[in-house]
């Protein structure tokens, strides 16, 4: 099975709606093996978006920024979720990263609607209420900053107590 990291952001928790995210998540098949609240700093948040992301080396220090100030405007919920290719089925399950461009269905199209040059133009970061894993390299990498290995749990769920 696959593993891959989600970060439901600031806006997601502001906005009362992290229960209906995780409720999607565990509707497609994915399995939470790993979950918490909890507020990161900026050593933190540098390792993720910077030593494993490369957002500064792609985008800028000013994109970096307003992305890290935005994840440190409150609590975040992290994730390890485990499931038949997880990482895609939760990038297609989030949606594109601009909410305005997502498509209905997929959870930054049903909530979220800042487009990139609105935050731009206020110097924001995206508000685009989850994070989630590039690809799997990147999954192992993030879960691994995130999670210690104990704080991941294996277990089955009702559905593989009823067909393994």
């Amino acid at each position: 099975m696959e593993r891959t990291l989600v970060v439901l952001k600031p806006d997601a928790i502001a906005r009362g709606i992290a229960g209906e995210i995780i409720t999607r998540l565990e509707r497609a098949g994915l399995k939470i093996i790993g979950l918490k609240m909890l507020a990161p700093g900026e050593e933190h948040y540098h390792h993720h978006y910077e030593t494993i992301g490369k957002l500064i080396s792609r985008r800028g220090e000013d994109v970096y920024r307003r992305n890290a100030d935005f994840m440190e405007s409150g609590p975040v919920i992290a994730m390890a979720v485990e499931g038949v290719q997880a990482v895609a089925t939760v990038r297609k399950m989030v949606g594109e990263t601009e909410p305005h461009k997502a498509s209905p269905g997929t959870i930054r199209g049903d909530y979220a609607h800042m487009t990139i040059d609105h935050a731009n133009d206020k110097e924001l970061g995206l508000p685009n209420l989850v994070h989630a894993s590039a690809d799997p390299e990147e999954a192992k990498a993030e879960i691994e900053h995130w999670f210690s290995k104990e704080e991941l749990y294996s277990y089955k769920t009702a559905h593989q107590h009823l067909t393994q």
